[in-house]
């Protein structure tokens, strides 16, 4: 027959099973941030008008600073998500 471990050990084990999906979850949202400041950096390249260059490098740089303030500050992303929506409309209006 199987022997049961005491009850305190099931329970740390439920607490790093949490610590380890909270951190992949807090890793996933920050690859994506950091995709989606790639893709925009690259449309940036691709078909801006003017400073297409130095725009694309500077909200791509910009944009990893903040979502590496956010990783460690463990905030709700308001900085990432905001500067991504900045560089994205700084970007829309470039292009056209």
């Amino acid at each position: 027959m199987a022997e049961h471990a005491p009850l305190e050990s099931h329970s740390s084990d439920l607490e790093a099973h949490r610590g380890a999906y909270q951190g992949f979850i807090k890793g996933a949202v920050a690859l994506s941030l950091v995709s989606a400041f790639v893709l925009v950096a690259l449309v940036s390249f691709r078909f801006g008008q003017s400073l297409n260059v130095a725009a694309g490098f500077l909200g791509l740089l910009l944009g990893m600073i903040a979502v590496i303030i956010d990783f460690r500050m463990g905030s709700r992303w308001f900085l990432s998500i905001g500067l991504l929506v900045i560089f994205g409309l700084i970007t829309a209006v470039n292009v056209s």
